[in-house]
């Protein structure tokens, strides 16, 4: 029989330290994005939503949802299996096809989210280059820390965007160095010194791995990232990459040369041992995929950034503590977990804004924040009411 009393002690400390995840009950609603139905303890009612990753309303476009339904009725629910037996379809195939194009690379690899496709490619790194080590920003993201971790490898931390430590550590590395950085860090919205961290990698002969879910479909000429905006797209050896965030879709993936996704492919046990993405999804992933390379896309990332640059000039007029960075990302620190919930929840059930707490372990300790995601659907009207009720609440 379980003991109970380990569990309960570990609840019961989260509540105490204000970092107990509460998960809204809330419905989007097709067609009114960022608008969504929000049940409540006591009530149901109307909310605007926040918090979104679904950064550019992908997730509720027409041209999504009708090539979803297409493959709906085509192909039926699940795929079928794993990729290995019987779970590739020909969506699957076209999609990769179109993500390796969209990179710039050779070719590209499914996985069932950003986050499998992180861990499970580090670790497969490990058991193709025995000597591999490891060199990965502080700030980077769980499922990069995760996969050094579980890849048994050596590995080393330097400090954000600390150039000279990163060149520092280079120099000593015995083994094969591999860079392990993010694009965009989404939770202060920095971006990594993306021009440096090439530069040492072609100076040491380190191969450069790149996280850039939060800024496919965002930046570059056709959504291809900060890589693409900055000319880097040849510089990076594997980019990593979501369906889930401005793609509006699930799943993730990684790009690179024919024959290091082939060599990962064959020894990724996250990838070979499940049940692959619905074609379902595949389809309305390319389907997303292909209309923001076109001018559409070109447009509504303007809209994007628009919608960004005026929330943060009104919330900066009003003097509120936010982080300022170059991108869409908006948080404002709050500095206490139990004053950040309560602010959030203040927010929903007093002013119908849904915005989620940001608390540790996912920021360090004292830097609590709201983090905010504008997208193109959130109204001049949308913007002002945040601020004038953030002020308040604040």
């Amino acid at each position: 029989m379980i003991d109970k009393n380990k569990f309960q002690s570990v609840i019961a400390n989260l509540k105490s330290s204000g970092n107990y995840r509460v998960f809204n009950d809330i419905l989007r609603e097709r067609g009114e994005y960022p608008q969504a139905i929000y049940y409540g303890p006591y009530n149901i009612k109307n909310i605007v939503n926040w918090c979104s990753n679904d950064y550019l309303g992908m997730g509720q476009h027409k041209v999504v949802l009708d090539a979803m339904h297409t493959a709906l009725d085509q192909t039926g629910a699940g795929s079928g299996g794993t990729r290995n037996i019987g779970g590739t379809s020909h969506y699957h195939v076209a999609l990769e096809y179109e993500l390796a194009k969209l990179h710039n690379k050779e070719s590209a690899l499914l996985f069932t989210s950003a986050y499998v496709a992180n861990e499970w490619t580090l670790i497969a790194l490990s058991n193709i280059i025995p000597d591999i080590e490891f060199i990965s920003d502080s700030k980077n993201h769980a499922s990069l820390i995760a996969g050094i971790r579980h890849s048994g490898s050596t590995k080393h931390i330097f400090a954000h965007n600390d150039i000279d430590q990163l060149e520092s550590i280079l120099k000593n590395i015995d083994g094969t160095p591999c860079i392990v950085f993010e694009s965009v860090y989404s939770m202060d919205g920095y971006i990594s010194y993306m021009d440096e961290i090439c530069d040492l990698a072609e100076k040491y002969g380190a191969m450069t791995y790149i996280d850039e879910v939060h800024a496919v479909g965002l930046y570059g000429e056709t959504g291809a990232g900060y890589t693409q905006l900055l000319g880097l797209q040849d510089n990076v050896d594997i980019v990593n990459g979501t369906l889930g965030k401005a793609f509006g879709c699930q799943g993730g993936y990684i790009a690179g040369d024919a024959v290091v996704i082939d060599a990962i492919r064959s020894v990724a046990s996250g990838f070979i041992f499940t049940t692959s993405l619905s074609p379902v999804v595949c389809a309305g992933a390319l389907s997303s995929i292909k209309y923001l390379c076109s001018e559409h896309g070109v447009e509504l990332r303007k809209q994007h950034q628009n919608r960004a640059t005026r929330l943060k000039k009104i919330l900066r007029h009003k003097n509120l503590n936010m982080i300022e960075n170059e991108t869409h990302i908006v948080p404002v620190v709050i500095g206490d977990p139990v004053r950040c919930k309560q602010a959030s929840d203040t927010l929903l059930n007093d002013h119908n804004i849904y915005v989620q707490p940001i608390n540790y372990p996912t920021v360090p300790q004292g830097t609590e924040r709201l983090r905010f995601a504008p997208t193109p659907m959130h109204s001049n009207a949308m913007i002002s009411d945040l601020a004038e009720r953030l002020e308040e609440v604040l």
